[in-house]
């Protein structure tokens, strides 16, 4: 078997071994699992049934880590992206009046249309024309909404009418549990403990067992019957083709799906330095992307999640395969995984966070036509909860800023047609 392994994913020329890719893998599923029962609410919200949402969801998963593992060869992991999933309910579905299955074909039809983009040489010319600044940006963006997320779901900060958020109640046990779990993953982070996070969140979830902390976000959701898992797979309406609305949410998404997995891409494949699978892992994705409207969800993207067993010395696609498979395995083994709390996968996700905002050196912050784009899509993404809208203002005001600068020249044609675009979605937004 690790002669076969060895022979797929070459471990030797990228000096790992099974052990650490699978130890990777496990990792960053147990970082991600979160997401089925998340996703699959959210998609309820849409009129999607809960069992054909948690189908949907592990289906894409699966098929997506397994194209990134033999297409791309990349540790990265394909899930429903947060957000995206966000824009297919709440904007497309219940404000912008698509059905749910009128979306899930606006998801195809982008999906195709990522592809026809992934596939072409103009992709490479797109990746080399944004400003490695606004790259970096996305990184750091994403490395402090991923803080913020941590920080949500282990407590430490709450909703709070008069200041937005608040220090959470330091006397609470699953406050407690996630501080002291905190610790302790920054202690074996540190160190340089292998499997690091693995042990964190085991001793996290120990500690909650002691405290009493019940488990986290997927308590209390069922999987409902057999029969009814199918229910959303290839369901797709034409009802709405020639709306504008429909057409509206397309290039949304579409944008959204471009931009966002270049700079996640972007940034993980950069704490690897792997930068010359990007080409791959950008058609794995745009293939994974597609799919996922045929299975029932709104689009895959490249979890930010997954930089957790890339830290764990995941470096090939054995970590994505073993990921995909336990995301399949999953469907039966649902209430063992919500025995693994929040408070214990919380500190994981602050410490990859912290890990990502390292990136902010290398923005020029002294050039303010440089840093000043860079800094309201790193602002913007955590504050407005959308990765999509801070790339959106980050884009638009780049070559602005260039060109009342009289800088206009620094800029890429490229540039200034996706910032056109991205003016243009914010308006057929508002028309629609």
């Amino acid at each position: 078997m690790n002669a076969l392994f060895e022979k797929l994913f070459r471990l030797n020329d990228h000096q790992t071994t099974v052990g650490k890719e699978s130890l990777a893998g496990v990792i960053s599923f147990l970082s991600i699992v979160y997401i089925i029962a998340v996703n699959s609410t959210i998609l309820s919200d849409a009129g999607i049934p809960l069992e054909a949402g948690i189908f949907a969801t592990v289906a894409s998963a699966f098929v997506g880590c397994v194209i990134m593992a033999f297409w791309a060869n990349a540790p990265l992991i394909l899930v429903p992206g947060m957000g995206i999933n966000a824009l297919f309910t709440y904007t497309m579905v219940q404000s912008m009046g698509l059905s749910w299955q009128e979306g899930l074909l606006a998801v195809v039809i982008s999906g195709f249309l990522f592809i026809a983009l992934a596939f072409s040489r103009l992709s490479a010319k797109i990746v080399s024309s944004i400003p490695h600044s606004l790259k970096e940006a996305i990184t750091v963006g994403v490395g402090l909404f991923l803080t913020f997320i941590g920080l949500q779901k282990g407590k430490l900060v709450v909703p709070s009418e008069n200041t937005f958020v608040a220090l959470g109640d330091l006397s609470d046990p699953f406050v407690i549990s996630t501080l002291l779990t905190l610790i302790i993953t920054i202690v074996l982070f540190i160190r340089n403990v292998k499997g690091n996070f693995l042990l964190s969140m085991i001793a996290g979830s120990v500690l909650a067992f002691l405290l009493g902390v019940r488990s986290g976000a997927e308590k209390g959701q069922s999987a409902g019957s057999v029969n009814d898992f199918f229910s959303s797979f290839g369901t797709l309406s034409f009802g709405a083709i020639g709306d504008v609305a429909f057409w509206a949410a397309v290039f949304s998404l579409t944008m959204v799906l471009i931009f966002e997995n270049i700079g996640l891409l972007h940034g993980q494949l950069g704490m690897m330095n792997q930068d010359g699978k990007f080409p791959r892992a950008f058609q794995a994705t745009a293939a994974s992307a597609l799919l996922s409207g045929v299975f029932g969800t709104s689009p895959t993207v490249s979890s930010v999640e997954g930089a957790s067993g890339i830290a764990a010395g995941g470096r090939t696609g054995l970590t994505s395969l073993i990921t995909g498979v336990l995301f399949l395995s999953s469907l039966l083994f649902i209430p063992f995984i919500k025995l693994v709390p929040d408070s214990a996968i919380a500190p994981i996700l602050i410490v990859i966070g912290a890990l990502m905002i390292q990136n902010i050196k290398n923005i020029n912050l002294q050039d303010l036509t440089e840093g000043f784009p860079a800094f309201l899509i790193i602002a913007l993404i955590p504050l407005t909860y959308s990765i999509a809208d801070g790339i959106a203002f980050g884009f638009i005001a780049y070559p602005l800023l260039k060109l009342f600068l009289g800088k206009m020249h620094e800029v890429s044609m490229f540039m200034y047609v996706s910032a056109l675009l991205f003016f243009l979605n914010f308006v057929l937004h508002y028309i629609a």
